[in-house]
Parts: structure tokens; C-alpha cells; sequence
């Protein structure tokens, strides 16, 4: 049993971490923290969490602590990911890995001198929806992969209680990075394949904010077109699809852990249907992380899984102010 310790118990860890935790069957939660010492032990009553901590190198140094779940916003990744390697601790980092590649570098590196498990949480990986797209593509059920489409969109206002999301000083990016991180992601984990170059155009958000919304052409080494689009104004969908020379694959909200998923395959008209559910998604990753601390299991997304995610990332971004295409 593998104790976990969350820096940075916010939003994210009670709506989606803590649930996991519940249906994980080898870890559970034993620290956390906050930056408000009141509210972290306020928290860690709540959810019956044994200790609480107002700081990241405090939990780290817990001997009741196996390993780290970096939950903090994203500005704050880098510093978090260095303490917990410099207090040996395995770590689990929330996505976008960091706000840039030179960052994602940094952590990499600590961790290889610290010998310790670094580990991204692109929790769709372990979705059975995704798993489904990623097994038809590579048994040739659509041939070879033609274009791409993946949506991510939610909306975010005044009222949203991660209060920095807006912020690039601490967010890095808009939907880009939230969001989009999760459909590229996707699409290279389906695909089996890596972007070469990506195009991208922007809705503008506020002045000196982040992008309200954009969209993403992304160009893999296969030949593969895929397309990416993200907004902070539209309501919350995750549509997927996969057009290949002889079928289509698609899910209408692929993507959702909240409600079950109807995917199709079609070859002029629906061949096969399956209805799935992605509700064990967040306790798979737990459960997977520490398998791998165990020494079970190689963990699927190493830190190097979301540098190559922030790569692409940094050439969108490059992409949207430029107005070229970029190489990633």
C-alpha cells in the first residue's frame, strides 16, 4: 500500500483526486497540504486525511509520505517537483507538466539525479474510451489515419473557483494548455504517433489575460491531420474523432469521466458500437503510480511523456503569435 501525500489540496483534488483515491486498491492519502496551515487541517478532517501541512517541503519530509501528487497551479510545478526530488520523494505531477519545455527539462533532471520516479498525470490515458480508439487504430479497423479531431471546451467566468486559471503569470496558457494539453495527449497516445509541426490561431481573452479559445493544426510524423480546438466559452464537450481511408471512429464526448461514452465505428454506416465508462480513470492512475513505486510496473507517462507534451504546447503558442507554422 503506497501512501500518497497531495501538495496543493484544492479544487482539483476534491472534485476529481479524492474520488480516485476512494476506488484505488493500492494507495490511499495519508498527508496534505495547503498554504493556509487552518484550511489544510480543515481539509484534512473533511476527507479524513491523518496529516496536514502548510508547505511542500514539510509533507515531503513526512515519513508517512511514499510519494507526491503535485496538485498545485501550474507556476508553482517547477519548485514543487525540485523539493520533492530533493527529499527523495517519487512524484506524481499534475498536467501541464510545467509552463514551459526548459522547465519540464529542469524537473526531468532532478529526478534523474535524485533517482526517483517522475511521473505526468495525463489521466485520459488510462480511459477506457481512449483505449478503445488507440486498439481499433492499431488493429487497421479504419486503416491508416487520415485526420484527426479533438474538442475540448468548458466555460470559465468570474465565478470559477480556480481563481488563477485566467492568470498567465500563473496558469502559463488559456484552454491550451488546460485543456488542450489533454486532446494532443490523446491524439499521440491513439496514434501512436508524435507532432513534427503545429499551426494555431486564437480567440483573444482580456487584455493582458490568456487566449479565450483556439484552434490547433497539428501535423504528426505519419501523415496523420489532426485538429485541435479549446475554449473557456462554450459549454463543457469533448468530442473525438478519427477519420481513416476505410472507417471512421468517433464518441461524442470521449473524453468525460463524468457519464457513460457511446463510441462507433463506421464504414458508411455504423459497424460496431460500444458503450463504456471512464469512471475508474483517476483511481487507475493512482493505482498505476504506485505500482510503478513498488518496482512493479513502469509507469506509461514519464516526465519525459510531458515534456514532449509542453514541446508542442510551446510551439502552439509560438504558432499563435507568429502566425506561421512552427516545428516542434
Amino acid at each position: 500500500m503506497i501512501n500518497y501525500g497531495i501538495i496543493g489540496f484544492g479544487l482539483h483534488a476534491v472534485k476529481r483526486l479524492m474520488p480516485g483515491f476512494a476506488l484505488a486498491k493500492n494507495c490511499r492519502v495519508t498527508a496534505l497540504s495547503r498554504r493556509d496551515l487552518a484550511k489544510a487541517q480543515a481539509s484534512a478532517r473533511q476527507f479524513d486525511v491523518p496529516l496536514a501541512f502548510d508547505s511542500t517541503e514539510k509533507l515531503c519530509r513526512s515519513p508517512e509520505v511514499d510519494a507526491v501528487f503535485v496538485a498545485t497551479p501550474n507556476v508553482c510545478h517547477l519548485e514543487d517537483v525540485l523539493v520533492g526530488a530533493a527529499c527523495g520523494k517519487p512524484i506524481l505531477c499534475e498536467k501541464p507538466m510545467a509552463i514551459n519545455a526548459d522547465q519540464c527539462r529542469q524537473m526531468i533532471e532532478a529526478a534523474r539525479n535524485a533517482k526517483v520516479l517522475l511521473g505526468v498525470a495525463q489521466v485520459f490515458r488510462f480511459e477506457d474510451s481512449t483505449a478503445w480508439f488507440r486498439e481499433r487504430v492499431a488493429a487497421g479497423n479504419v486503416g491508416k489515419p487520415v485526420f484527426a479531431r479533438s474538442e475540448f471546451s468548458f466555460r470559465v467566468d468570474r465565478t470559477h473557483p480556480r481563481t488563477w486559471i485566467n492568470d498567465p503569470a500563473i496558469a502559463g496558457g488559456g484552454p491550451v494548455s488546460d485543456v488542450g494539453v489533454h486532446c494532443i495527449d490523446a491524439l499521440r497516445f491513439i496514434l501512436q504517433d508524435e507532432v513534427l509541426r503545429v499551426s494555431g490561431r486564437q480567440i483573444a481573452g482580456k487584455p493582458g489575460g490568456v487566449e479565450a479559445g483556439a484552434a490547433l493544426l497539428l501535423e504528426f510524423s505519419g501523415g496523420t491531420l489532426a485538429t485541435v480546438t479549446v475554449s473557456f466559452r462554450a459549454q463543457y464537450r469533448t468530442p473525438l474523432e478519427l477519420v481513416g481511408e476505410t472507417g471512421i471512429l468517433r464518441a461524442e464526448d470521449a473524453l468525460n469521466v463524468d457519464r457513460p461514452i457511446q463510441l462507433e465505428l463506421r464504414r458508411g454506416e455504423v459497424v460496431e458500437t460500444n458503450t463504456v465508462s471512464n469512471h475508474l480513470a483517476y483511481a487507475r492512475q493512482v493505482d498505476a503510480f504506485a505500482a510503478a513505486v513498488e518496482g512493479k510496473a513502469e509507469f506509461a507517462i514519464p516526465g519525459e511523456e510531458g515534456w514532449r507534451n509542453q514541446q508542442i504546447l510551446d510551439a502552439a503558442y509560438r504558432s499563435m503569435k507568429s502566425g506561421k507554422t512552427e516545428n516542434v
